[in-house]
This record gives C-alpha cells, structure tokens and sequence, in this order.
C-alpha cells in the first residue's frame, strides 16, 4: 500500500458514519485519493515520457531461480534504449498547429491592439506551451490575475496538480477547483519540501499545507473579479485523454525491442550456453574466472574420455528485429494520428493531394485541437473584459475577435502560388492573401501593398 492510499484510509477513517462531510473533510478525501489516482499518473506518464524518462530506463535482466520465479540477473548485457518517437509526435502536433504564429482578427483594431497588448509578447510561446501540455496531460490549465503593478499576468499550471469540479457534463462551466504542488523551503536550518494546497471558489482561493492528510490554513486571496473562478482549461479533446493514453503501449515494445537487439548482439561466445566435458578445475565459478580473464580452459581425458568444451548458440537474425521495428514503428505514427516525414510517398516532386493524404490523419486530430482552444480562448477573453472593464480600459463586452490558426502544412509552395494567382479574378484580395504561403498576416500585408502604392 503506498503513502498516499494510507492517507485516504486514514482521512476517511476519521469521517464518522452517519455524519455529513464539512467541506474541509471532503477536500482532504478528495486530496487523498486523487493523489494515487489513475488519471493523474496517466498525465505524470505523459509529461515524464516526453522528458526522455520511460519505463525502459528502470528495465532489469531476470532469469528462473531455483524456486521458479524470476530473480535478477546482474552479468548480462542490459541495454536501456530511448527512441523517443512519442515527444517527435507531440512537437509535430504542436508545431503543425501553431510553428507559424496564431493572428487575432476582429471588427475593432482598437479592442485587438488591447487584446495583444493584454496577451503580452510571449502569448505565442505560451499558447505553444499550452498545447504541449494538453497533448500529454490531457487539458492545460492557465490562471489569469493581476500582479502587484495591476497589471495582467498568466500562469500555467500543470494538470495533474488539479483536481477540477464542473457545473455541467461537458466540462464547460467551472465550480470550484484544487492545486496540489510542492514548494522547496527551509524548517529551520534543514531543507524540506512542504505540501501546499490552492482551493479555488467563485470568489476567493485559500491556501493551505497538507500536513499527514491534514489541511492547515495558511492565508486567503481574493481574484481581481468578483465572481468566477479565473482558471481556464485548454483541452486535446471533448473528452480530455491525452495522447500517450494512446500510443505508451507502442512505445515501450519499441524501446524494448532496440534494447533486446542491442543485449543479443553483445552477448558473445562468453555468454552462451557451454557444455563442459572432463573439465580440468574445481567449479564452474573458477571455469568462468579463467575464460574471462585468458580466453582459455584446460580440458584432460579421463577413463579415456576425451575432454571438450562445446557451446549450444540460437540463430540472430538482425533482419527479423528490423521488420519488427518498422512494424512497431508505423502502428506507433498511425494510432498517434502523426505522419512519417521520411515516407516513400513523396517522392521527387510530390503534388498537393499526395501532401493532403499524408496529413489527413495529423489535421483531423488538429482539428479537434484547434475547437476546444478557439472556446478557451473565448473564455479567457471574456475574463480580459472584466480585467479592461474594472481597471479602467472600457467596456468590450460587445466586442468580438476569433483567433486564426495559421497550420504549418507542408505543401508544394510553386503549385499554392500558382492557385492564387489565378483566383485573383474570383475572390477578394484579401482571401488570396490568406491563402498565399508567404503570408502570415493578410490584412497587414494589405497595409504594405497600400503604403508601397501611395509612395509611388
């Protein structure tokens, strides 16, 4: 039983039957279990294997021991390969979505120049940030306050110290939520590492330490709104699984399968199977010192019976491990929904339906992507009007803005130029602008076109 399923049996424990629950026993409860909760080590799982830490680095050569169980081998090779195909996907995602920057669009100039302004320079990096985290946790959470200088000022925090409770089904409308994080400090003169807990209600955060399955109260905030939690989440999907939910399996067989070709290919004629006739010492550990440290055993005859040393060997076929591989491989991109850049498919000269077609799968799980962060960027701007309404910038509740993500689709740039080129009798300039695979920003690079004009 691990420390954290103790503590759920002791925080339960202390509830008595037939007693209803203070609100403060039941965020212990929750605290407790979310702690050991399967969910929550599925977003650890997500985060750790695109750091480069997966199970195969903790892997252990065993062998049958004399009571038939396994037992630890420590004198063969135990390689511990990472080919980490899991965070090549997840930056593939993030940077076919977002590798060129999202544009704000809308009626007022005015109300996006302040939404930039709000959002700050590094909102592209954030957003970018944001993505990453909902692919391998799942959802990303973003908290909005004002810092000391009044100012607006974001803050990431990661899934799996949140514990979310929702109004409705479909996860749109927020309740009350939980942080559990560690902070780095000092009792006295000795370090230590203090449980901190954030609980987040419609209109203040109390902050506690978790001590032994014990909230203790420390302080309490208020946010810069009056009502609502400024808590926003940025979800991969409708139903918030994350990707590695989908393709660990995959991964790990193909960590473990590098690793066993790479132990078969260093176990040589020393670590093979070798049958000992009229051997010339004492015990078999004597037998492997010598062929160690000489390359050499004494055989003699007896009762003559010649000596001999003979070894049984299995057959290494390194073209089975590389089928295997490809195999693992391509399962792995397929049920990741990726795309394999080094396919054969693209050939020389490759038209825009043949790029189309090897995207498909990467745009349709973009897609999903691309309509839960349009809402939650609707939420989080509804949250800067009450910061522009009550620190004094205007009222914008009428206002509106979309955010345009601009996908980094690799495409035959000679053949997109072409199209619009012709459609310039058909559509807007502005439409063929958006189009143009040179054009980040349409409506100001309709400004240039216009200022180039008035200068000649």
């Amino acid at each position: 039983m691990s420390i954290w399923e103790s503590l759920t049996e002791n925080v339960v424990g202390r509830l008595n039957a037939g007693r209803v629950m203070s609100e403060k026993e039941f965020f212990e409860a929750e605290i407790a279990r979310w702690r050991c909760d399967e969910k929550r080590s599925t977003m650890i799982d997500g985060e750790r294997y695109f750091r480069g830490e997966h199970d195969i680095l903790k892997a252990e050569r065993t062998a049958i021991g004399k009571d038939g169980k396994l037992k630890k081998v420590d004198n063969l090779p135990n390689n511990r390969i990472v080919d980490n195909q899991y965070q090549r996907l997840v930056n593939q995602k993030v940077n076919y979505l977002l590798g060129r920057e999202a544009v704000l669009d809308g009626e007022s100039e005015a109300y996006i120049k302040l939404l930039k302004n709000a959002l700050g320079e590094n909102w592209g990096r954030m957003l970018k940030c944001l993505l990453r985290d909902a692919i391998n946790m799942g959802v990303a959470w973003l908290f909005v306050y004002a810092d000391e200088d009044g100012k607006v000022a974001f803050k990431r925090i990661p899934a799996y110290e949140v514990i979310a409770y929702w109004k409705d089904d479909g996860h749109t409308l927020l309740d009350k939520a939980v942080r559990i994080y560690q902070v780095e400090g000092y009792k006295g003169k000795d370090e230590c590492v203090r449980e901190m807990v954030e609980i987040y209600h419609s209109d203040r955060v109390e902050i506690f330490e978790w001590e032994e399955g014990v909230l203790r109260k420390c302080e309490e905030h208020t946010y810069f709104k009056e009502h609502g939690i400024p808590l926003v989440a940025f979800k991969y999907n409708e139903k918030e699984i994350p990707l590695i939910k989908r393709v660990k399996t995959l991964q790990d067989a193909l960590n473990q399968t590098l690793s066993d070709f790479e132990n078969n290919m260093q176990e040589d004629a020393r670590n093979t199977i070798i049958v000992l006739q009229n051997y010339d010492g004492t015990d078999l550990g004597e037998f492997r010192q010598n062929l160690a440290a000489y390359g050499a055993v004494k055989v003699k005859t007896v009762d003559g019976a010649a000596g001999d040393i003979k070894t049984l060997t299995t057959d290494f076929k390194a073209e089975n491990y590389s089928v295997i591989i490809n195999l693992i491989k391509s399962s792995l991109i397929e049920n990741a929904m990726g795309y394999d850049s080094k396919s054969d498919k693209l050939g020389n000269n490759p038209n825009q339906l043949v790029m189309k077609s090897m995207f498909s799968d990467l745009d349709l799980d973009m897609s999903e992507a691309e309509v839960e962060f349009r809402y939650s960027f609707n939420v989080l701007r509804k949250l800067l009007n009450e910061y522009f309404e009550i620190y004094g910038y205007g009222y914008f509740e009428e206002e509106r803005a979309n955010i345009i993500f601009n996908r980094d689709c690799l495409i035959n740039e000679s053949e997109a130029i072409d199209n619009c080129i012709k459609s310039r009798e058909i559509l807007s300039e502005e439409s063929v602008l958006l189009q143009h695979p040179w054009v980040s920003d349409a409506k100001n690079e309709m400004k240039k076109r216009s200022g180039s004009s008035g200068e000649r």
